[in-house]
């Protein structure tokens, strides 16, 4: 039985100055540790195929299946603020592109696949323990309803490699829309290479945002689609406690799905100036920090297409100037929107920001967890709990729970000026709070399992719990608690 991947690759078919052609690095022993059966049926491909040793060959890169076409991409970014002019696949490997069952073009890269030309002197490798994060977070975000990439496929390759130690070494089979960054649009343009950028623009109106095309200023079109996209994102990430960790330019795709999942975490007691991240010392991303640095980065975008927005460089800034100041109206929108949903209201009153900034600065003060906190105020909304007796559960999340029932005194008040019946109220505001997230400890504990005993259980499981987040599932409720004191995880590391 054969693996058939049916290629179709558009990127390749660009200059070659956008890339360089690279093979993977054949590896010693690959050995499946998880195929997404799903995923791969979704794109065309034969899970039982993948799963052979010829299958498993091509995930971990030995092999290079026919029609594929690998290749290291190119790009330069702002990292921390600071510019690099060349990044690039340092790690990565793109095979090619395939066109799913539902007429989506997506990309089918390997990280950890060895050097490339882009890997600054790095192995080009990947240890079992970030690609284990990747695909856990990834995963679980998609069960959540937010745009990402997606993980196919994780192998162990049979080798060590070597960072501070010798850690088993692992290749992660990475699906997406495309891996068009904001940072490859930089890479061309501080080389003063207009035509390349276009190109560049050209190819990702055609696969993000066709529509743009056609309209009377195509290439504002785009960079209004690009902002659009992160704006709703940003506000998503935030509505379920998510800190990207490393927002440089480099990892913001274009499509407006999020990527690369480094220091990524969630936030478990809320705190707006949460950070995870062991290379943010100066908490430049932190989690309220998120939509001000998403504009930061759109704005080297717009600056980046300066040259096709007009034909004067004064009439350009004027209108990437419009563009990116929509940026703050719709994810203002998007996230008040968010919010209104998840403490159950379904009408837009003028006070409603300052009771939704009230109860989140009473969860800082009193470190309520944020996830918990949203969840089981549905159940406090819900039918039979329609008083102070339904909070409970709620005001024990807080230090001093008499901070809760200040304002949720506020809150049932408001809700009582509303039509929705508590039935319903209950059941949209569970369909917008999940009840499982992937908390830091329990990602760490899956890594250790998997690092120190070749025990996959725990991945296995907390995939299976992460896969329907709004569900109660009453056999693994303790995934759903915050840890205790001597689990919590404060900093997340980067997987290079």
């Amino acid at each position: 039985m054969t693996a058939q991947f049916r290629f179709d690759n558009s990127y390749a078919r660009l200059p070659e100055a956008f890339y360089a052609r690279v093979l993977p690095t054949p590896v010693a022993a690959p050995a499946l540790i998880k195929l997404n059966r799903a995923l791969a049926t979704e794109l065309g491909l034969d899970p039982d195929a993948l799963s052979t040793p010829e299958g498993v060959e091509f995930l971990a890169g030995r092999r290079v299946p026919e029609g594929a076409e690998p290749i290291a991409m190119a790009y330069a970014g702002h990292q921390f603020g600071g510019f690099v002019p060349q990044l690039g696949d340092g790690r990565a490997i793109l095979l090619g592109e395939v066109v799913g069952l539902d007429g989506r073009r997506r990309d089918i890269q390997l990280k950890g696949s060895g050097p490339t030309p882009f890997s600054r002197r790095g192995d080009g490798r990947a240890a079992l323990g970030p690609v284990l994060r990747e695909y856990v977070v990834s995963e679980a975000m998609a069960a959540l309803g937010i745009p990402t990439t997606r993980a196919l496929a994780a192998v162990t390759t049979g080798e060590e490699v070597l960072r501070e130690t010798p850690l088993p070494g692992a290749v992660l089979t990475r699906i997406a829309s495309s891996h068009i960054r904001i940072g490859t649009f930089q890479y061309f343009a501080a080389r003063g290479d207009v035509d390349a950028v276009r190109a560049l623009a050209d190819h990702a109106m055609a696969r993000h945002d066709p529509e743009a095309a056609a309209a009377a200023e195509p290439y504002r079109a785009f960079l209004e689609g690009v902002i659009a996209r992160q704006a709703d994102l940003v506000a998503r990430w935030m509505l379920v406690g998510f800190i990207h960790g490393v927002m440089n330019t480099d990892n913001m795709s274009v499509s407006g799905e999020t990527i690369d999942y480094g220091p990524c975490a969630f936030m478990d007691a809320y705190d707006a100036a949460t950070v995870f991240s062991s290379i943010d010392a100066q908490g430049r991303y932190a989690y309220a920090n998120q939509p001000a640095i998403a504009r930061w980065n759109l704005t080297r975008l717009a600056e980046c297409l300066l040259p096709l927005l007009a034909g004067e460089e004064e009439a350009a800034v004027a209108i990437a100037r419009e563009a990116l100041a929509g940026f703050g109206e719709r994810f203002n929108a998007a996230f008040l929107a968010g919010l209104r949903r998840k403490i159950g209201l379904f009408e837009a009153r003028e006070d409603d920001p300052d009771l939704i900034q009230d109860l989140l600065d009473r969860m800082a003060a009193g470190k309520a967890d944020f996830t918990l906190t949203f969840r089981r105020l549905a159940d406090a909304a819900g039918p039979g709990v329609d008083g102070p007796e339904g909070d409970g559960a709620v005001r024990a999340l807080f230090e001093d729970p008499a901070a809760y029932d200040d304002w949720a005194a506020r809150w049932r008040q408001r809700l009582a000026g509303e039509s929705q019946d508590a039935a319903t109220r209950r059941e949209a505001m569970r369909r917008v709070n999940p009840a499982f997230i992937p908390r830091n400890h329990r990602v760490e504990a899956v890594i250790r399992a998997a690092v120190d005993r070749q025990d996959y259980v725990p991945f296995e499981e907390l995939l299976a719990v992460l896969s329907a987040p709004y569900d109660d599932q009453p056999a693994f409720a303790a995934y759903a608690d915050p840890p205790e004191p001597d689990q919590r995880v404060l900093r997340t590391f980067c997987g290079t």
